[in-house]
């Protein structure tokens, strides 16, 4: 058996240390991104507490009524969410929102 010579030992670990620090900045990046807006955590809010009164995901006009906003607004709102990953949702069908992140991941409904 012919053994490793040591300075390419030591090219491996710097190499490895390289791609963890890189890996760690890069986590950080993504964590960062992962987070809501402070209006994407509104929406988000709202169809938690809705879905638990409820029992039922909220319909796009419940959530134009409650923000006051137009449906192309809801609308573009809800693909965003769902696109990150917040929600998902079967386009076509009422009321299939599903939260897919956990409730300490937005802040409380305004």
């Amino acid at each position: 058996m012919s053994e490793t010579p040591a300075w390419s030992l030591m090219n491996l670990k710097c190499d490895t240390l390289s791609y963890i620090t890189t890996l760690a900045a890069q986590t950080n990046v993504m964590e960062s991104s992962m987070k809501p807006t402070a209006k994407q955590g509104q929406y988000l809010a709202f169809i938690y507490y809705y879905t638990k009164l409820n029992r039922q995901p909220p319909a796009r006009s419940d959530m134009q009524w409650y923000f006051k906003t137009s449906p192309p607004t809801v609308h573009n709102m809800v693909v965003t969410l769902c696109d990150r990953g917040f929600i998902s949702r079967e386009p076509g069908r009422a009321r299939t929102i599903k939260l897919l992140v956990d409730r300490d991941a937005f802040p409380d409904l305004e």
